[in-house]
């Protein structure tokens, strides 16, 4: 079999330990030279690799490589975009990329952690870096369970705390499939080398069964609960309003009620902007689940919290990948409506935000990411057809759709009734709510016993199972911003 020929962009230290893995354990690949923009490394030899230079000279190359490697974690968005121009230029054929330095532990950069380059890594704002090490601390030594470990956050979440010094990893999820991966993906890091050696769980189970989030919380221990899991597609779950209510709301008071019996010492929501003012009714079960989590702070138990931020790049299901389909596919790529707009956050700058939150948080807050300016969804999408080389509106055709159910133009961060306070952390801000504006813990329990028959089953209120016009007028009355229409009964 014949050699990669390949270069590493990047002559520091993620480059040099990147190098020294492929020499010992790579025979197959032929490392010819590192490229870097800096004057000092320009024209050395690291460990028998000549560093060329600058960048901008790749094409100057001898040869075309098989494959570059970016590995300048610290690079900001302008850079990397510059970076992979110039690749791409050279007509090299496959570009891989290191992850952020926050998820860089103590210069530990692998090959393993290597991935090809993708649009999301050029989009967006530069990320705060975050030392690993530092803000997971609190985790050490600790048993955390993530639920919806399989999805795009909790996977992440996973991926993170890897490298936090826990205990034991409990990876918590409705679907075998996307717990599957997430587990081996999690031993195969920790085959070669990254994180540290936390016993990893994986666990089958649905957030809707009491009886079993009961029995799990009372032999797992668990001193830490990310809580990700949530149906999130707000169409989908506009065409299905009470298996998102039964999931996302009933799931989360069961989860919150087994947490506080067995004495969870700490448990992060993860929320987001369909919150403020929901209109759809995913947006509502999300505000209904913030202040249930903020509730079960208040009690003084343990440490029980909320974290908001807007959407993230590249999630499953969201428009970055649908893009990538409808482009690869030679378009028309989609988009509602000219004006939408959405906040937007790269899902590890997000996650690593999270995880600091969760150490320096309080009992009973809600907590904001500071999430930057909207962006339009046309710009994205421009950003991404000029990613695959294709310039919009000629290679590939827009086409304007209209706002989906359950959709709005904009979001926004927080309502009028609420303040943003900085803390001490870049990007992280308590959110004050008015006193007179919270829901009170007598509303929600009058707000749950009137969605249980609705969501669960009983003979006695067989009437009133999965009547969608039913749960549509009691969420109303609760949350009057959820948009109105004609629902079916089923």
């Amino acid at each position: 079999m014949s050699s990669r020929r390949l270069v590493i962009i990047g002559a520091g230290f993620a480059g040099q330990s990147l190098a020294r893995e492929i020499r010992e354990r790579f025979p197959d690949r032929v490392l010819e030279a590192f490229w870097d923009d800096d004057p000092a490394k320009i024209g050395s030899v690291v460990d028998g690799v000549p560093v060329f230079g600058p960048i901008s000279a790749l094409q100057t190359h001898e040869t075309v490589p098989d494959e570059a490697i970016l590995a300048i974690p610290s690079a900001t968005k302008g850079q990397l975009k510059q970076i992979y121009k110039t690749v791409v230029q050279t007509g090299i054929p496959r570009i891989r990329i290191l992850p952020a330095i926050s998820q860089i532990v103590d210069g530990e950069a692998h090959f393993v952690l290597t991935r090809d380059i993708d649009p999301q890594d050029l989009l967006g704002r530069n990320p705060v870096q975050i030392s690993l090490r530092q803000s997971l601390r609190y985790l050490r030594g600790k048993r955390v369970l993530i639920t919806g470990a399989g999805g795009s956050i909790g996977s992440e979440l996973a991926r993170q705390l890897l490298s936090g010094g826990a205990e034991r990893l409990y990876l918590l999820g409705h679907g075998e499939n996307a717990i599957y991966q997430i587990d081996k993906e999690l031993r195969l890091l920790q085959a070669e080398g990254v994180g540290e050696k936390a016993t990893i769980v994986p666990i089958v189970a649905d957030l809707k069964d009491a009886n079993h989030l009961q029995f799990l919380l009372s032999r797992l221990k668990a001193d830490v609960v990310f809580h990700a899991a949530a149906h999130k597609h707000v169409p989908m779950m506009e065409a299905n309003p009470v298996e998102a209510c039964a999931n996302n709301v009933l799931g989360t008071k069961n989860l919150l009620e087994a947490c506080l019996e067995h004495q969870v010492k700490k448990f992060v929501l993860i929320s987001t902007d369909k919150a403020v003012l929901p209109h759809s009714v995913y947006g509502v079960t999300k505000k209904i689940s913030e202040d249930l989590v903020l509730e079960a702070g208040m009690r003084g138990q343990g440490q029980y919290m909320t974290v908001r931020f807007g959407n993230v790049l590249g999630s499953r299901g969201s428009i970055v990948p649908l893009f990538r389909e409808q482009i690869l596919a030679g378009g028309p790529v989609t988009i509602t409506d000219p004006a939408a707009s959405r906040y937007f956050m790269t899902i590890p700058e997000a996650v690593s935000l999270v995880l600091q939150t969760g150490g320096m948080g309080q009992a009973g807050q809600l907590y904001l990411l500071d999430m930057g300016e909207p962006i339009l969804i046309e710009d994205l999408a421009a950003q991404i057809i000029r990613f695959y080389g294709k310039e919009p509106g000629k290679d590939i055709a827009i086409q304007y759709i209209g706002l989906r159910p359950g959709e709005r133009l904009t979001e926004r961060l927080f309502a009028p009734d609420e303040e943003p306070v900085p803390t001490a952390y870049a990007r992280i801000n308590r959110l004050v709510r008015a006193t007179d504006s919270e829901i009170s813990p007598r509303q929600l329990d009058d707000l749950l016993l009137k969605l249980k028959p609705i969501c669960v089953y009983t003979p006695d209120t067989a009437g009133q199972y999965r009547n969608r016009r039913a749960l549509r007028d009691i969420l109303r009355e609760f949350y009057p911003t959820l948009e109105a229409k004609n629902e079916p009964e089923f």
